[in-house]
């Protein structure tokens, strides 16, 4: 897989995802943020052996969709503050799930939006897991939520992300914001599916959620 900038936010550049394939596919195709992808370099399908659950409806063509990517970004200038860029949203094929690949392309889209002169990198999180994945890129709570049971997290565009683990392993300060972020989850009024409470009991050190 290659990193590929698709278009700057303002550029009407558009990523069409298969709905079945991507969450949030429906976002990329939205025209004024920037996008980014990890994509295949000779425009190969990302996934060959991937089987969809559900057909495509008729009005629909299989080759509708750009099928040599396989995880997508988008981000755009924050509103209120221009030395600062949101990431909108980040999607995964789901058959490669699991293999590190949000994390990468989200590395390489704050190296390249540091590159373009933005400060810091925010991003709103809806869920533990993103959450945690989102720390070891070197995102931090900020104590901020937005949203619906939203956290917002934030980084240094031009530092690289710490290599080791959060949970223990970086300082106490860092750690408190980390479990404080967890908690953040539990006081939210949305319900936290078993999964969830399991992973944010674990990540705290408790016996149960």
């Amino acid at each position: 897989m290659e990193y590929a900038l698709v278009g700057e936010p303002g550029s009407g550049a558009t990523l069409r995802l298969d709905y079945r394939a991507f969450a949030y596919a429906g976002k990329f195709v939205v025209g004024a943020p920037g996008k980014a992808a990890l994509r295949t370099p000779d425009g190969s399908p990302a996934v060959p052996e991937w089987e969809p659950d559900e057909p495509l409806p008729p009005t629909v063509e299989p080759g509708a969709f750009d099928d040599d990517v396989v995880a997508a970004i988008s981000f755009s200038p924050d509103r209120t503050d221009p030395a600062r860029c949101r990431l909108r949203y980040v999607t995964v094929h789901v058959a490669r799930r699991g293999e590190g690949l949000g994390p990468r392309l989200v590395d390489r889209t704050v190296e390249r939006l540091a590159a373009d002169g933005y400060d810091r990198v925010r991003i709103a999180v809806n869920n533990p897991f993103a959450y945690a994945a989102l720390y070891k890129c070197g995102f931090a709570y900020t104590g901020e939520r937005t949203g619906l049971a939203e956290l917002e997290l934030e980084r240094p565009a031009a530092e690289p992300a710490p290599e080791s683990e959060v949970d223990g392993g970086g300082t106490s300060e860092e750690d408190d914001r980390y479990r404080a972020g967890l908690r953040a989850f539990r006081e939210d009024d949305r319900e936290l599916d078993p999964r969830e409470r399991a992973f944010i009991a674990e990540r705290l050190g408790e016996d149960g959620g």
